[in-house]
């Protein structure tokens, strides 16, 4: 369903809404549901001997708004495979092309630091609360929210893919794909959106070399974490054979031990903010497809632009009749009738060139109305989000250093004191 036809009143249609205040203060879904994914449960397709099996996420939406109706009143429970994830958000890619539309967590292990499959209970935990997140930015997003696909993705049990199907995205989107495989080289590039595409590249660069340094230190700090675990088994060994310094020998092992034990939680912890970090990352590919579908249409304009040139370069041939230098010299081959025929044909062709024009100004400026937006949007909320990210990855070091500084005191008193 389109904001228009949405049954709650906005105080501006969406395509007048041209700041950021009035764009953040349109209503959302989110607004009146609560949406959350609870839990996932694993699946079988196939023969017993031949076996595909899959993951099923547990959509939760319960109306929090008594008086609305868009959305069923009963709690309403879905299941919803990561391929139909896919499948919403290749459509609101395709249907909302000025949008920065809000990624998918991770379909495959990006950044890993230990062996870990798609399988793994940690990371299908870490998937379903990306995939929640992906459902609470759609939600809350103006543009986004009311859409009826969306809407019938958290309600629709039976037929959804069907419904969705019909709706024609996938031959919009052969279509696009087919538009943006061509090179697109512009006679002027708008100064603007290549700025934005560069930073786009430069936030992808930069949130990808940050995420693969972190995989390498997270990956050497666990291990030698864990090697504390043999100076514990040492000291507790020792302890036996000493009578006098048993007893902080053994203390100290446990507290070697306990090193080894808290880089687990540490560990986790850093996935947690390392997926809100690539979330960005892919937040960076999604502010670059933008960009590539503003440049889509401002060749359309340039193809525009040079299609008429060229059909006025024609039609001055065409009406140049014998005035033309191999007219003089020859004589010409057509009777006026002929060429007031062509010339007829051309302008008339040349009226459908410049309203193609303007169609294709138009849908530019209107792109880039709503572009203006989103883009300030996005990075309105990046700032926030990556603020908060990275202030939070910073503390968990400084907690995890302390843990580690205290533990090394804990062991120097525990040799200190020993007779």
């Amino acid at each position: 369903m389109s904001a228009d036809s949405s049954p709650i009143k906005l105080p501006k249609s969406q395509s007048e809404i041209q700041t950021l205040d009035a764009f953040e203060n349109q209503d959302t879904l989110i607004k009146h549901v609560d949406i959350s994914i609870v839990e996932s449960e694993k699946r079988a397709n196939g023969t017993l001997h031949v076996r595909d099996h899959y993951t099923v996420y547990l959509i939760d939406v319960k109306v929090t708004d008594p008086e609305y109706k868009l959305v069923q009143s009963k709690i309403n429970m879905i299941w919803r495979r990561y391929t139909e994830f896919e499948q919403i958000h290749d459509y609101l890619q395709v249907t909302y092309p000025h949008v920065v539309i809000p990624p998918l967590p991770e379909k495959r292990i990006l950044y890993a630091w230990r062996k870990c499959d798609t399988t793994d209970p940690e990371f299908i935990e870490r998937r379903r609360a990306g995939l929640e997140n992906f459902l609470l930015r759609v939600a809350s997003h103006p543009r986004l929210c009311f859409d009826d696909q969306f809407i019938n993705f958290l309600q629709q049990e039976h037929g959804w893919r069907e419904t969705i199907t019909d709706s024609g995205y996938l031959l919009q989107a052969e279509n696009k794909l087919k538009s943006l495989s061509v090179s697109i080289r512009l006679k002027k590039p708008d100064p603007e959106i290549d700025s934005v595409k560069n930073y786009g590249k430069q936030l992808e660069t930069n949130l990808g070399n940050f995420l693969y340094t972190r995989s390498k230190i997270i990956e050497k700090n666990y291990a030698l974490c864990k090697l504390h675990a043999n100076y514990g088994k040492l000291f507790s060994e020792w302890s036996v054979i000493e009578k006098e310094m048993g007893d902080g020998l053994q203390k100290a092992g446990h507290y070697f031990d306990s090193i080894a034990d808290s880089i687990e939680s540490i560990a986790e912890d850093e996935e947690q903010l390392a997926d809100q970090l690539k979330e960005y990352l892919f937040f960076a590919a999604a502010l670059q497809q933008l960009c590539a579908n503003h440049e889509a249409l401002q060749r359309n304009l340039e193809n525009a632009n040079d299609a008429l040139n060229n059909r006025i370069a024609e039609r001055s041939r065409a009406a140049a009749g014998k005035a033309g230098l191999m007219s003089r010299l020859f004589g010409t081959t057509e009777p006026d009738i002929v060429r007031d025929q062509s010339t007829r044909a051309l302008d008339a062709k040349i009226a459908a060139d410049r309203l193609a024009i303007e169609r294709a100004r138009a849908e530019l400026q209107e792109f880039s109305k709503k572009a203006t937006v989103e883009i300030e949007y996005f990075q309105k909320q990046k700032d926030k989000d990556l603020h908060e990210s990275l202030v939070s990855f910073i503390a968990l070091q400084v907690k995890a250093a302390k843990k580690n500084l205290q533990a090394w005191t804990q062991i120097k008193e525990c040799l200190q004191n020993m007779p």
